[in-house]
């Protein structure tokens, strides 16, 4: 397993699968708490496709060192090193969840050739407002965050089979360090200042978006986000919960496929 040292001296591993001439970049980037090895069921699905898949552990998950810094700038930033360690040019950019803000922030100052953005909607306002009740046990004593965040992803798991609810827990590292660092920006700042980070954000990125959903946002999300991105797709896979991708993994990998080829 390849790792990578970025500026601030955290090692960041990643992993390339597929290596044929002329085969498009596309990178996979998981959601909090999680690894690569999430997206394992669709590595081979993208491959059969003509893809070459760069997946990686953000920094604090995986097998990615910890960090002092768990900013979404920093992370974009190492999602950045990685496509520079393999000459990785104007990937498509996949991420679920914390994966899709990610993607977002590099899309709005690196290049690519577009986004999917899977389950997590760039309305942070409305995201703390849904941390607020469990603050205090996330930033409690070990028992109380574990269930806090045992909580948050028991509300969002949706119809995955038990074999595969079970395999993407096994991958689970719920640091309380790492999480709290993560969404330390929402936890501490007011709706005002987030709703000015995300139009800064948004409005920066300019290449085709997919905003794909399992869990509906609500219906004024759409206009919303589109007030902020140009060139966007959005779609709810209803009753799939937050885990769309791995719900119906070949209903997944045909839509990117489609989305990336228009």
């Amino acid at each position: 397993m390849p790792t990578i040292e970025v500026d601030d001296g955290v090692r960041i591993a990643y992993e390339v699968a597929g290596d044929d001439e002329g085969a498009a970049d596309l990178v996979l980037v998981h959601g909090i708490t999680e690894s690569r090895r999430t997206w394992d069921p669709l590595v081979d699905r993208f491959g059969e496709r003509g893809y070459r898949v760069i997946g990686l552990d953000l920094r604090g998950h995986g097998e990615s060192g910890l960090a002092a810094a768990y900013d979404l700038g920093s992370m974009a930033a190492d999602v950045g090193a990685v496509l520079g360690a393999v000459g990785a040019d104007r990937p498509l950019l996949v991420g679920h969840s914390l994966g899709g803000a990610v993607v977002s922030a590099y899309a709005a100052a690196g290049s690519c050739r577009g986004v999917v953005n899977v389950d997590q909607p760039l309305a942070l306002g409305g995201f703390k407002e849904a941390l607020a009740p469990l603050e205090a046990l996330l930033r409690g004593a070990p028992d109380e965050f574990m269930t806090a965040i045992s909580a948050v992803f028991e509300q969002m798991v949706g119809p995955l089979d038990g074999a595969e609810r079970a395999r993407v827990e096994g991958l689970r590292r719920a640091s309380q360090d790492v999480v709290l660092g993560v969404w330390d920006l929402v936890l501490t700042s007011d709706v005002a200042d987030l709703d000015a980070v995300v139009d800064q954000l948004a409005g920066a990125i300019t290449v085709p978006y997919l905003s794909l959903h399992g869990i509906d946002p609500g219906p004024d999300y759409p206009d919303w986000l589109a007030d902020r991105i140009g060139h966007l797709s959005f779609e709810v896979w209803a009753e799939h919960g937050h885990y769309p991708h791995l719900v119906d993994p070949d209903r997944f990998v045909a839509r990117v496929a489609a989305f990336d080829a228009r």
